[in-house]
Parts: structure tokens; sequence; C-alpha cells
């Protein structure tokens, strides 16, 4: 009996802890370091959320075919953060990237076309080369939301590394500490001034 009792006292703190910060049955956490809910695997792998329940109202979302949660072959590029391959508009998974007609300052405060920079740099990386997606949703606009690959190479995360993309904190910080590279190398749309992309799309044209 004696050992029976220590046997229990014994495993009950590693349980505990493997509980604390193992994965539920979505594939996901509660981000103790961070806030949140993020998944690892799953439908909803890479994508963060303010609350399980928020994550869980998502799965309408997802692609109801199991094979639209793959996507791969020559890529067709239509922005800084937009594919299309086989017919499938995929919107790229945690970043946001300048709009195609948008203006940023470069050192010298000059303006120039960041938006197509930020085209013609994936347009460049893609050229040529087989991309394969794993889709995690589906946006209000019917794309897909995906992290795409040529080879093992995330292209998600190149984009914000080279400094033609940023993070996009509202939907994922998969990319937060990629982005704080490229500002401290000053990479991309880091050399001088820019509007975050989504305070562009919505009239702020100005710092």
């Amino acid at each position: 009996m004696k050992l029976r009792l220590l046997a229990l006292i014994i495993m009950l703190p590693s349980t505990a802890v493997a509980h604390g910060g193992g994965l539920d049955s979505n594939g996901c956490h509660n981000n103790r370091k961070l806030g949140g809910y993020h998944c690892h695997r799953g439908p909803l792998a890479s994508q963060s959320f303010q609350s399980k329940e928020e994550a869980l109202k998502g799965t309408d979302r997802l692609p109801k075919d199991t094979d639209a949660r793959s996507v791969s072959g020559m890529a067709r590029v239509i922005d800084g953060d937009t594919i299309e391959i086989n017919r499938k508009r995929i919107r790229l998974h945690g970043i946001d990237a300048p709009e195609q007609k948008q203006k940023c300052l470069d050192a010298s405060q000059s303006e120039y076309p960041c938006g197509e920079y930020a085209t013609n740099a994936l347009r460049t990386k893609v050229q040529s080369a087989r991309v394969s997606c794993n889709v995690n949703g589906v946006d209000r606009y019917k794309r897909l939301i995906a992290v795409c690959y040529i080879g093992s190479e995330n292209i998600n995360n190149w984009l914000v590394r080279r400094g033609w993309a940023i993070a996009y904190k509202r939907y994922s910080k998969d990319y937060v500490s990629t982005e704080r590279k490229a500002r401290i190398e000053r990479n991309g749309v880091w050399k001088g001034t820019f509007v975050e992309p989504w305070k562009w799309r919505k009239g702020l044209r100005r710092k």
C-alpha cells in the first residue's frame, strides 16, 4: 500500500507538468509566455488565437475537402503575400506584405513603390520552382490560408526575413522573431519608414 502511494506521489508532478506544457486534442495549447491559444498540429497548425473558443469558431472555415489542405505546383504571384497554384488562390499565413500600389519611404525619405518591390521579390523567389503549401484555413475572400515552401524553405518566413512582409500579429505570432531580425538588419521596408499594410488598406498613407 505504501509503495502504491509513493508511486502516485512521484507520478503526480510529472503528469501535471506534461499536461501544462503539452498539446490538447486540437493540437494546440495556451501560450503562457505570449498569451493566447496557439496550435502546432492538426488543421489549425501555425495559427494563433485570443482563446480556445475563438480557435474552435474558426474550424468552419477550414476546407472540407482534405485534398484541398495540401496544394503544390508552379505558382503564379498575385502580390507580395498571395499566390495562385492550380487555379487555387492562396494567402500566405501569418504575414502581411505592402499592397501593390503602396508607396514607402527609403533611408533618404524618398518615396518608392514598396508594394511592387515585395511582389517582385516573391515572383523572383518562386519562379521555375515547385511550391508546396500546407493549408490551414479559408479567409472571407475564399482564399486558402497556407504556409508555403520551396523544398524545406518556408516562403512566408523568407519574405519577412528579407523585409518584404511583416508579421501579421493579429492572426499569428509565428514570424515575430524573424521580423525582429529583419528590423535590426534594416532589410526591405525597414531601411526607411512605412505604414503597416493593414493600416494602409484603411486609408492611412503616412506615419
